[in-house]
């Protein structure tokens, strides 16, 4: 997952909480489902990676919800280090050693998942990681390469790409101003709006770029929100929203894919599917 937009907003009583945009990127090669409910874990609604074994972004029926991406460093990658897809699925499904509290069914929150993955971040590549919990409200940031601690994200419309939490690379500062001004027109725009925001291709001028170390080609071809090139480029989007209803939290979400479940990259993308469920807890 590369390049995520969304809106939170943790003390609205009744209307969304949560609204997400966000598009994967990866090598085609990489073999991944789409988003559905685990068999092997059936409270996790997610996409999955079949090389690593983890996802990029999840929720799960109890109200938990996770996204990764991948921090930019290509001169501090290690091919010995451990997945990071993990630490999105652990938390979904509970399987975290210490997530899950035998005594009273209660799980750890968010800021205390963050901060016992920070314990061993160092062992992992780049990332940065969102948690949450919509029955508490709350939502996380964690990035391994940054200097901030975890931290509790406050209402407000942000952005993550392969950087930090909003650092301003040009998709990201226009993709979440489009977001904002989507929801000012519209506060539960269709989900299929939010898709279109992110099938985006444009390039940003050279004089925008980000410099990471990468060749200049690359890092053009990388400065599109919707990302084509031979090998590697944007694999599905995903859009989700949260809805409060006085106790009752509904949950909506679709995916584009461009991926039929073959395993064989289609162009333009147009396998979709779309989900809702309740999560039926009170809102803390």
């Amino acid at each position: 997952m590369c390049l995520i937009v969304f809106d939170w907003r943790p003390d609205a009583v009744d209307g969304p909480l949560f609204t997400l945009a966000a598009n994967r990127d990866e090598f085609f090669r990489r073999t991944a489902e789409p988003i559905s409910w685990w068999h092997d874990a059936p409270t996790v609604l997610a996409g999955r990676d079949l090389v690593g074994g983890g996802t990029w972004l999840g929720m799960s029926r109890d109200g938990r919800f996770a996204a990764l991406t991948n921090y930019r460093a290509p001169h501090e990658m290690r091919a010995d280090a451990p997945t990071r897809g993990t630490l999105v699925s652990d938390w979904l499904s509970g399987s975290a050693n210490g997530s899950h509290n035998e005594t009273d069914g209660t799980h750890e929150t968010p800021l205390d998942y963050l901060r016992r993955v920070a314990q061993t971040g160092d062992i992992y590549n780049g990332f940065n990681l969102l948690v949450g919990d919509w029955t508490r409200r709350e939502l996380g940031w964690y990035c391994n390469r940054s200097n901030t601690a975890p931290t509790l994200l406050e209402s407000g419309t942000h952005g993550i790409s392969n950087a930090v939490l909003d650092t301003a690379w040009p998709k990201l500062v226009k993709k979440r101003a489009e977001l904002g001004a989507m929801l000012a027109r519209d506060a539960m725009p269709p989900l299929e709006r939010l898709i279109d925001l992110m099938r985006d291709p444009q390039l940003a001028r050279d004089d925008e770029l980000p410099s990471t170390g990468i060749p200049l080609e690359r890092e053009r071809a990388l400065s599109a929100a919707f990302i084509e090139t031979p090998e590697y480029g944007t694999r599905g989007t995903t859009a989700v929203r949260v809805v409060a209803h006085g106790d009752v939290i509904s949950v909506a979400a679709a995916e584009r894919s461009d991926d039929n479940g073959s395993h064989r990259i289609v162009r333009p993308g147009d396998f979709e599917r779309s989900f809702a469920f309740n999560v039926e807890r009170e809102i803390a």
